[in-house]
């Protein structure tokens, strides 16, 4: 993701995965196979890690905090390359091919998360716009720290997105 799916090349796949081409070709046939199957390995990895969340606190804030530290954690990452979704989505939704709105189910699962957080608060009537809201915030800073390559944004916004989930 740092390079870019544009700018990232059969030959730099092969390279950081240390294997032979052929060895690659016997299971993918193209760029946008392996594409398919990162984005496939990324949601079974988040939704194994919102599981863990849900099964390990208890109390929503709680679980909602943990998310907002996963984005805490990548604040240098964050700014220096931007969100990998995030990224990515804006990349591919440039060109007019299949891979359009392939990650949208990364989203999406964020986004159900989240709106099951909020009704776990009681917030029944407006959880989809809130979970919406945090989603948007949070990307959001992301995408503005990597503009201005200041981890330090992400925290900052975090700590006000802490405060506001502390007053629901």
């Amino acid at each position: 993701y740092q390079r870019g799916y544009s700018n990232t090349s059969f030959s730099n796949i092969v390279e950081k995965a240390k294997v032979q081409r052929g060895n690659i070709y016997h299971y993918f046939k193209s760029k946008e196979d392996i594409l398919g199957s990162v984005i496939k390995e990324h949601e079974n990895d988040y939704t194994a890690l919102l599981a863990a969340w849900d099964r390990d606190y208890a109390d929503p804030k709680d679980r909602l905090c943990r998310y907002i530290n996963m984005v805490a954690n990548n604040r240098n990452n964050l700014a220096r390359y931007g969100c990998p979704i995030g990224t990515l989505s804006a990349e591919l939704g440039k060109e007019p091919c299949a891979l359009t709105g392939l990650t949208v189910p990364l989203f999406d699962i964020f986004r159900r998360w989240l709106t099951d957080q909020f009704l776990q608060l009681g917030k029944s009537e407006h959880a989809p716009q809130l979970a919406l809201h945090l989603l948007s915030q949070t990307e959001g800073i992301s995408m503005i720290a990597h503009v201005y390559g200041e981890p330090q944004l992400v925290k900052d916004e975090l700590e006000f997105i802490k405060r506001w989930i502390d007053e629901l």
